[in-house]
């Protein structure tokens, strides 16, 4: 309802989009399994 709101929501919703989401262009993946070093763990 508010622009507050809507910052403290914008990082779960956007972690569940690019992590849990299916993506019909993906054949159902979410867009963080194209990305073979998303954590950083990797050099």
């Amino acid at each position: 309802r508010s622009e507050q709101e809507r910052r403290d929501a914008f990082p779960a919703w956007l972690h569940t989009y690019n992590h849990h989401r299916g993506h019909t262009a993906l054949a159902g993946k979410p867009p963080a399994t194209r990305v073979p070093n998303l954590t950083g763990q990797y050099n």
